[in-house]
């Protein structure tokens, strides 16, 4: 029989928050809930939201964008499976989405009377389903020069929805303007989103998704407006393509990866688990006023190639860090004959160069071949050593790969290990 031998790369940490005083003593978890943002719910989407809904204290789901053409609004409609809401148990949210627009800001022209029934329309189709929302969020790219022409709109999407809260969303550098905090007050809480990518010069200047330290320097400075709020926290991924010149020429998300030209250069640029899960702890162990949770931009969907999976950010919102961790399966598929696979058990994708030894005693190895990106690098009478080719192996936290296989002139036990390069 074929032995399989598991090698955890990071130790798994369990993150104890509350290791001493009492029950009472200990401070009540953050809640956590989930933007699900997809534009067409696929059965993949649908089955995500069945599976893991009830895990968030809620779910806020995009309903309305609106982008403007030739400087007309023109509203698209996601199309949401309200039945599945209606099972998930869970309190939901809705969201109107409004691309950048300078103005001007009214109470009563068309624009605003186009935002006001949109905002209507969103509340009075998820009531005819059966579902009563909690909020509306608006998410509008709005310069920061425009915020008081912002709050215009705010508060007359308030009236019409009326009593419905409406929320918004806002960016870190909207906290240095005077003018964002009258309009916080009209919305009476909001989503401070800590996560952006800043369009790139060049390969040379890309930064990261979400920078830990100038998350929580934003934390504390919204904390210090005494309104409430929640912080929008990344599970995706972008690629980032660059030119044979090194300048920034686009990026891919949410979609199907681009064709780049030839000679581009891309980078994925990614939410690293690790370091959320560490701004998750110190939030929850130090919680600053005002913070009422986080919500995590997007719904994990085994389909969406650009974002974690589940148990990754099942283990961040279970104060755990994700662990890093994969093993070497071996499958007898015919005598003599062991084909070999990864699998990754851990609750972190792997993207590394890998190294796979296997091992037999009392036969002699007939035949070796590699697969999936592995070349043999070396064999011996009673080992193989199968190593990865110049670029780091790419597994998704439960997936498998096959890397190979050897045939030996008998049936004998068969063990492996993996290691990093």
């Amino acid at each position: 029989m074929a032995v399989n031998k598991p090698i955890t790369f990071l130790s798994l940490l369990t993150v104890a928050l509350y290791a001493t005083g009492s029950a009472a003593d200990q401070p009540t978890p953050l809640p956590h809930e989930a933007y699900v943002w997809q534009r067409v719910w696929t059965p993949a989407v649908s089955d995500a939201v069945k599976k893991h809904g009830a895990n968030f204290t809620e779910i806020v789901v995009l309903k309305t964008e609106v982008a403007w053409e030739g400087g007309a609004p023109r509203l698209r409609d996601a199309r949401i499976d309200y039945a599945t809401l209606r099972g998930a148990k869970v309190p939901i949210g809705f969201a109107l989405r409004i691309g950048a627009y300078t103005g001007p800001f009214s109470t009563n022209d068309i624009v605003a009377r186009l935002l006001q029934q949109a905002a209507s329309d969103i509340v009075t189709a998820a009531r005819s389903n059966s579902i009563s929302p909690v909020e509306l969020q608006l998410d509008f790219d709005c310069a920061e020069s425009k915020l008081e022409g912002y709050r215009v709109w705010v508060e007359t999407i308030s009236r019409k929805v009326a009593p419905m809260p409406v929320r918004i969303t806002a960016l870190p550098t909207w906290l240095n303007q005077a003018s964002f905090k009258p309009l916080a007050a009209a919305a009476g809480a909001y989503i401070l989103q800590v996560h952006s990518l800043q369009r790139p010069k060049d390969a040379r200047s890309i930064g990261k998704l979400c920078d830990p330290s100038a998350a929580k320097s934003a934390v504390v400075k919204a904390s210090k407006l005494g309104i409430p709020f929640r912080v929008a926290l990344p599970t995706y991924s972008y690629l980032v393509a660059f030119g044979t010149n090194g300048h920034f020429i686009g990026l891919s998300a949410e979609s199907p990866t681009k064709s780049w030209p030839e000679g581009t250069e891309v980078r994925e640029l990614a939410a690293d688990p690790l370091e959320m899960a560490g701004l998750v702890k110190d939030w929850q162990e130090n919680r600053m006023p005002a913070m009422n949770g986080i919500i995590w931009f997007r719904f994990p969907c085994e389909q969406d190639v650009f974002n974690w999976r589940w148990p990754t950010l099942n283990a961040i919102m279970n104060s755990q860090s994700p662990r890093e961790a994969v093993r070497v399966d071996l499958r007898r598929v015919d005598a003599g004959l062991v084909e070999i696979d990864l699998v990754n058990f851990g609750e972190i994708d792997i993207s590394s160069r890998l190294a796979v030894e296997v091992h037999w005693q009392d036969a002699r190895l007939m035949a070796v071949d590699a697969l999936g990106g592995f070349e043999v690098f070396n064999q011996e009478p009673t080992a193989a050593r199968f190593q990865s080719r110049n670029l780091p192996v790419q597994l998704r936290t439960g997936d498998k790969i096959t890397i190979g296989w050897v045939r030996l002139d008998a049936e004998r036990e068969v063990s492996g290990e993996v290691k990093k390069l």
